[in-house]
């Protein structure tokens, strides 16, 4: 836990110890759905190894990735039943084997909270930063065209999976992206044809890393 929550070193020993009460560590399968919606109130997540999936999705069964969550990082939005009046209607999932700590009580965070400035400048730094991702998000969505969505999306995983070679298929990237597979393999067709991308099944080699980031900049 020490080394998983980044303010461990500011918690006095009775905070430390209080939180370790109220959190347990959980390992769970990939594509484990850990929390749907505003059914029910998970707690804080503090992401040991791997990583989580946050995503809205619609009635028709599109789905749009809002946050990708990564070793040390803490998600505190499904935690928000403790901010009366605030909803947030968000599914979270395992993309891989993943451990993460969870602080069950909602209260055990909120007192955390009332007790060390330091956790509470933390928690509103980091619900403005993820509720800043999300304005983003839409701003991608409403305005950008998809050749530009799409390259920016590979240039991501390219840093978070840190190889040229992504191992990923087509229906993935649609559920990321909000969109049909169909779309995607078109565009990674096209991709392919300019010489940025090679494909092959469930793989996508990229060949042009500049000539995508000129796309997602454009």
């Amino acid at each position: 836990m020490a080394q998983s929550f980044p303010l461990w070193s500011e918690l006095s020993k009775e905070q430390q110890d209080a939180l370790l009460r109220s959190v347990t560590l959980h390992t769970v399968p990939t594509r484990t759905v850990l929390h749907t919606g505003l059914i029910d109130c998970p707690g804080v997540f503090i992401i040991a190894v791997e990583q989580l999936r946050a995503y809205i999705h619609s009635e028709q069964g599109k789905e749009v990735t809002v946050w990708r969550l990564l070793d040390g990082d803490v998600c505190v939005m499904l935690a928000l039943c403790m901010i009366k009046d605030v909803q947030f209607d968000i599914v979270v999932e395992k993309e891989c084997d993943t451990s993460l700590w969870v602080i069950s009580a909602a209260a055990a965070w909120q007192k955390l909270m009332y007790s060390s400035t330091a956790v509470a400048s933390y928690t509103t730094r980091l619900m403005a930063s993820r509720l800043s991702e999300a304005m983003w998000l839409m701003e991608q969505v409403m305005w950008d065209g998809f050749d530009k969505r799409l390259a920016t999306f590979l240039i991501q995983e390219h840093l978070f999976e840190e190889s040229n070679e992504l191992s990923i298929t087509h229906k993935r990237i649609a559920m990321h992206l909000g969109t049909a597979r169909e779309i995607v393999t078109r565009m990674l067709r096209h991709f392919q044809q300019e010489g940025l991308v090679e494909l092959s099944r469930g793989t996508i080699r990229l060949l042009d890393t500049d000539g995508l980031k000129k796309i997602s900049l454009s």
